[in-house]
């Protein structure tokens, strides 16, 4: 048997989330029939974080464990070949040690989140960005979102059916920058609760248009309650964009392909 880590990149939109589900296609399950696909054996994939429906990934770490014996570069061309139409890559391919796991070896996860910033309607980026027509301050976004950052109770920004033991989370990194009309939410933590970052960037949102001061996003941090919260943002601007691990061989400690989250 042996352990493959697999770089996955998927556009969201026709999925119900990463996770198989009784009720809608997955990016899991298309990743599992289409390696079944090729070696013959049920497989179950393992990955470093889970989507909900319409959040998409740059670089989603998983892995699988399978008894044929197939090199990293032939299974992740037979899965190719295998998964289409559905908008899934695999990106890179390698084999790890038997101890090795996507989600329990993990020490970081990055997201970033995209809001187009434009009265115009999008064409391309319809269900890969959020737009937003009212001009936005990325300034006064930025500044609110340092209120977030540390070790806190994120209870307000938290989803109802959350199954995270604690609501206290240590968020490292919460940037907001301004590209042209686009304003990039880059979020980075050992961990997330369901719909934290969707949350945050709610908020952050209503701090640009004016509607929420950087006093607000800490107001609602310290009522822990969840109607406290301003706005859940929609998933369509949401990406998985690097898992960290440790080092392996004196390589660093970045094994997930970078994207150009959540």
């Amino acid at each position: 048997m042996t352990r493959f880590r697999l770089t996955v990149e998927f556009d969201g939109r026709p999925f119900m989330g990463w996770q198989r589900q009784a009720h809608g296609p997955s990016v899991q399950q298309a990743i599992e029939d289409a390696v079944a696909s090729v070696t013959g054996e049920d497989v179950v994939l393992h990955a470093a974080g889970r989507t909900d429906a319409g959040v998409h990934a740059r670089a989603m770490t998983a892995h699988v464990d399978v008894a044929k014996d197939i090199t990293p570069f032939r299974l992740m061309e037979a899965i190719n070949a295998r998964i289409r139409p559905a908008p899934v890559a695999i990106l890179e391919c390698a084999v790890v040690p038997d101890d090795w796991h996507a989600r329990f070896s993990c020490l970081g996860r990055r997201y970033i989140y995209r809001i187009v910033n434009r009265r115009a309607p999008l064409t391309f980026e319809h269900g890969l960005a959020w737009r937003v027509a009212n001009e936005l301050d990325a300034g006064a976004m930025h500044e609110a979102a340092q209120r977030l950052v540390g070790l806190h109770d994120f209870t307000t920004f938290r989803s109802a059916h959350c199954q995270s033991e604690s609501p206290v989370k240590t968020l490292d990194r919460l940037d907001v920058r301004r590209i042209g009309d686009v304003i990039e939410i880059e979020a980075a933590a050992r961990s997330f609760l369901h719909h934290q970052v969707r949350s945050m960037v709610g908020c952050l949102m209503l701090v640009g248009q004016g509607r929420w001061s950087a006093d607000d996003v800490s107001d609602a941090l310290e009522a822990a309650d969840r109607a406290e919260l301003g706005l859940n943002a929609p998933p369509d601007g949401l990406y998985f964009v690097e898992a960290k691990y440790p080092p392996r061989n004196g390589e660093g400690d970045r094994e997930a392909v970078e994207g150009a989250g959540g």
